[in-house]
């Protein structure tokens, strides 16, 4: 990716850039001032920088990872930290990239088992790479009437799932993430990458805010699953978190005040008044207020 092209001859100057009288009679469009490169520079095809079909983030984040030195991280997590566009639109981005072969993201298993991702940016999709022997995925285009190729359409986007209130987002994140990533020990098949846990991780925390266990929302999403091999799990468990979200809990009103205490009437030992007052007082308010007024 981080290839150098050293021997490389300069370009041919341009007609503008060769006759400085031309370039004063230019009054629109582009005028390129280049400088050649000696070191580093990435070469990037125009089929990318150019795509009719690639919005601009993903244009712009395609060419920031075929620059990227190989083993550099390449998650959305890193790329959120390095750039202000924020996990959504990056993570959109990157779905663009993998559906129009520039990248390929695999769940593999380590030596140690333990699962990573592997990233790998395509310069050329459908190109072999022979130092690595390896194929970057081309779009696998349909015939038209016309008979042209059209580009493969990015993934459609999973179901939208319930959405619970900030507060609780807040509280149960972490809790909803880890029941989402613990699905795979049940059935294999659901084995789910980040960007679609953090989809679902919604829906999950806004079962949790009603009052639902994580053990009722584990059996909810893994109970009842086909036998038929699972083409997209996250969307089969976004249409369950949906479609099977309980009502919220009974209102509960607050507990009632207790009721004030109402004294059993007593007679005042100096005035034989009657009065209430607990068992502790032998004379009523008058009487005491004489008593303490008396030197």
């Amino acid at each position: 990716m981080d290839t150098q092209n050293l021997s490389a001859p300069p370009r041919t100057p341009s007609a503008v850039a060769a006759d400085p009288a031309r370039s004063r009679r230019h009054t629109g469009g582009l005028i390129h001032e280049n400088t050649r490169h000696t070191e580093r520079f990435t070469v990037i095809g125009n089929h990318l920088t150019q795509h009719k079909e690639l919005s601009l983030l993903a244009i712009g984040l395609g060419c920031h990872l075929q620059s990227l030195p190989t083993g550099a991280p390449a998650d959305i997590k890193s790329l959120a930290s390095r750039f202000k566009e924020g996990t959504t639109r990056i993570a959109a981005a990157l779905r663009e990239l993998e559906a129009h072969g520039y990248l390929r993201r695999e769940r593999v298993r380590t030596a140690t088992g333990r699962i990573v991702t592997r990233t790998t940016s395509c310069n050329q999709p459908g190109h072999r790479r022979e130092a690595a022997n390896t194929d970057c995925p081309a779009p696998t285009p349909r015939p038209t009437a016309s008979g042209r190729a059209p580009q493969r359409r990015p993934r459609k986007a999973l179901p939208a799932v319930p959405q619970p209130t900030q507060a609780a987002a807040t509280a149960l994140h972490q809790q909803a993430t880890d029941l989402l990533t613990a699905l795979r020990r049940h059935d294999p098949r659901l084995l789910l990458s980040a960007t679609d846990t953090a989809h679902l991780a919604p829906g999950v925390i806004a079962w949790l805010e009603r009052e639902v266990t994580p053990a009722t929302v584990r059996h909810a999403l893994t109970t009842d699953l086909p036998d038929a091999p699972l083409r997209r799990p996250a969307a089969l468990l976004a249409h369950r978190l949906t479609a099977q979200l309980p009502p919220p809990p009974p209102y509960r009103a607050p507990a009632a005040a207790p009721p004030p205490v109402r004294h059993p009437l007593r007679t005042c030992d100096t005035c034989d008044r009657a009065f209430r007052a607990p068992e502790t007082e032998t004379h009523c308010r008058d009487c005491r207020t004489a008593a303490a007024a008396t030197p």
